[in-house]
């Protein structure tokens, strides 16, 4: 059988577990020496496709691939971009096909979001619209855990283990000065739209720490946040409040929003948590602090959940799987099938239900006051935070895997992206 090449690239903000599905989808396929070639990586996500700037991962022993496991980020490079439709950026479509041809590719595996499975769906039809043939797998990857058909998505799991313990922790240090010094201390998180992230701040609630979530799908009420945080002070002395970077006023301005866009096109926000803890220092004159967990949420791999180690490798090798197995235009997916004792198996779905679709958080996960989260949120999140994962450490720091990441000879005339 003639061997044909793989294209992997990673998309979207990365986490600290993308290089888990990346170690998946290269050991994977170097399990199938007969059926794929070299397994080739786009530098900086789907650009490098179009720049034909690849890497040849062939030249990465396999303890550097088995070591990407436990590596944070994206050990190929990211990117920001969002293909355009085929009738407007046709250029675009005919380049990927003219690099995948001069680099014998015929598997085509995206590691991102919501916008990353549009591109990979996209891509998926260019071997019925230009005649090339193509099997493009989406591997999924969002710590905003807000792609639907999948119980959970990759890199969530592990933010949420490192907000729930920062919630903890900061909390408790509040808790200690909180008769003469802080009584309100702020944590933004990441989150748009979903409130998945913030949600997990809340279990620190299960250690008596009195704590205020603002989700994205609860409209902000001032007056009643004031009141919420006044009360909970006056009873225990202090509150933690977690808001996500999404929250908002109810006619939809987000409360951090700047008035600029991303590469993607959403709204650029600029910090919740200093908004909020002006509003507390305003409305009632409560010592604070505030902090935005930022990148350091998405990139701690030492408190890494196992959990989420584990899915984002199956979800890799699987992906594989499925393209061997002569799937196209899919996403692999979590399908749970208990809370306790948490059991799930790999599914699949169609990326024309996956692309620019979000899921948010259920109503019935949210408490009755929007505050706060309800026992069956608590049921869901407590398996995906489960479990560590440490990195190998050296001197007191982790061992992180560098790639040689050795360019490929590019074959075709430079392309212009603009």
């Amino acid at each position: 059988m003639t061997m044909t090449n793989a294209f992997y690239a990673q998309s979207g903000g990365v986490t600290s577990v993308i290089n888990a599905s990346a170690c998946g989808v290269i050991q994977t396929a170097r399990e199938h020496p007969d059926r794929i070639g070299t397994v080739f990586a786009g530098r900086n996500g789907i650009l490098g496709a179009l720049a034909e700037d690849l890497i040849d991962t062939s030249h990465e022993s396999a303890e550097a691939i088995a070591a990407l496991r436990s590596t944070p980020a994206g050990a190929f490079g990211s990117c920001r971009y969002k293909l355009g439709s085929l009738e407007k950026n046709r250029h675009q479509y005919e380049r990927l096909i003219e690099v995948f041809r001069a680099h014998g590719i015929g598997y085509f595996f995206y590691n991102g979001g919501g916008d990353s499975a549009d591109t990979c769906h996209k891509v998926s039809q260019l071997s019925d619209v230009l005649g090339y043939p193509l099997q493009a797998i989406h591997v999924p990857k969002t710590i905003d855990n807000d792609l639907p058909l999948t119980d959970c998505c990759p890199g969530f799991g592990s933010v949420a283990k490192y907000v729930a313990v920062s919630t903890l922790e900061a909390s408790l240090d509040v808790r200690s000065m909180c008769a003469t010094s802080t009584r309100v201390f702020v944590l933004e998180v990441m989150g748009r739209h979903a409130g998945w992230i913030a949600a997990a701040g809340a279990l620190a609630a299960s250690h008596g720490i009195p704590v205020v979530v603002l989700f994205p799908e609860v409209p902000f009420d001032q007056p009643a946040f004031l009141a919420r945080v006044d009360a909970l002070v006056k009873q225990h002395g202090y509150c933690t409040v977690v808001v996500s970077e999404g929250a908002h006023h109810p006619d939809g301005t987000f409360l951090a929003e700047q008035g600029t866009r991303d590469a993607f096109g959403h709204a650029q926000l600029g910090g919740a948590a200093p908004v909020v803890a002006q509003m507390i220092k305003e409305g009632l004159g409560h010592k604070y602090h505030w902090a935005v967990a930022d990148y350091l949420q998405r990139s701690a791999r030492h408190i890494a959940s196992a959990t989420d180690v584990r899915q984002a490798y199956e979800l890799g090798q699987r992906a594989v799987e499925m393209a061997l197995a002569g799937h196209n235009a899919e996403m692999p997916t979590i399908e749970r099938i208990s809370d306790s004792p948490y059991a799930y198996r790999i599914g699949s779905a169609p990326l024309d239900q996956v692309a620019n679709h979000e899921k948010m958080m259920p109503r019935d996960f949210i408490s009755e006051d929007g505050w706060g989260i309800t026992e069956a949120c608590r049921r869901y999140l407590l398996p995906l935070i489960e479990g560590e994962d440490y990195p190998a450490y050296r001197h007191g720091l982790p061992v992180y895997a560098t790639l040689r990441n050795v360019a490929v000879d590019r074959k075709l005339p430079a392309f212009d992206l603009g």
